[in-house]
C-alpha cells in the first residue's frame, strides 16, 4: 500500500511538472507573438509611401513642366505691361513653386530621384527666344507693349492644357493619394486660369 502511494505521488507530481512545462511553454509563444507585430507593420510601407509607377511619372514630369511655367511667368512679370497679366504670372509662380516643393518632398520619400525624362521646353522655347533672345538687328520694340502680354497668355494656354491631361491621367492611373489631390488641385486651379486667360485675351 505504501508502495502504490508513493508511485501515485511520483505520477501526480511528474503531471504537474508537464502542466508547468506546457504552460512555459505557452507563455514564450505568447511572448513572440506579442514581438511579432512591430515587425510587421514596419514591414508594409505606410499610407503616404504606397505608389506605382503612374504616380512616379506624374510627379517627375509634373516638376518641370512648372519650372517652365515659373520661367514664363518671370519673363512676363517683367516684360508685360497689362496689370491682370502680370499679376496672373506673381500668382502662377506662388502656386507653383510650393507644388514643387510638395513633389519633390513625396519623391523623396519614395526614394525615387526626381529627375525627369530630358525634352524640348515645349512653349517655353518660343517664348524665350522671343522675349529674352533679342540679337542684332532685333530692336527693343519688337516685343513691347501688348504683344508680350498675348504671346504669354496664349502659350501658357498650350502649358496649362498640358498639365490638365497629365493631371488627368494620374487621376486615371494613380495610387497615391497625396499625388492624386495635387493632381485634382491642378486640374481646377489651372482650369479656371485657362478661362480668366482667355478673357484676357479678348480684352487686349
Amino acid at each position: 500500500m505504501r508502495i502504490h502511494s508513493v508511485a501515485g505521488v511520483l505520477a501526480a507530481a511528474a503531471a504537474v511538472g508537464g502542466l508547468l512545462a506546457g504552460c512555459g511553454n505557452n507563455t514564450t509563444s505568447g511572448n513572440t507573438a506579442t514581438t511579432a507585430p512591430p515587425a510587421a507593420s514596419n514591414a508594409p510601407a505606410t499610407g503616404q509611401q504606397q505608389h506605382n509607377q503612374a504616380d512616379v511619372v506624374f510627379l517627375q514630369n509634373m516638376i518641370p513642366h512648372h519650372q517652365q511655367a515659373i520661367m514664363m511667368s518671370q519673363m512676363a512679370s517683367t516684360r508685360a505691361t497689362t496689370p491682370q497679366v502680370k499679376d496672373l504670372a506673381a500668382r502662377i509662380q506662388a502656386t507653383q513653386q510650393p507644388e514643387i516643393d510638395q513633389m519633390r518632398n513625396l519623391l523623396t520619400a519614395w526614394r525615387v530621384p526626381a529627375s525627369a525624362p530630358s525634352g524640348g521646353m515645349g512653349p517655353m522655347g518660343g517664348m524665350g527666344e522671343m522675349m529674352g533672345g533679342m540679337g542684332p538687328g532685333q530692336g527693343p520694340g519688337m516685343m513691347s507693349g501688348t504683344t508680350v502680354d498675348r504671346m504669354f497668355l496664349q502659350m501658357m494656354i498650350v502649358h496649362h492644357q498640358g498639365a490638365i491631361d497629365m493631371s488627368q491621367t494620374e487621376l486615371a492611373q494613380g495610387s497615391n493619394p497625396d499625388a492624386r489631390q495635387l493632381a485634382q488641385k491642378i486640374i481646377t486651379a489651372q482650369q479656371a486660369e485657362i478661362t480668366q486667360m482667355q478673357t484676357l485675351l479678348q480684352q487686349i
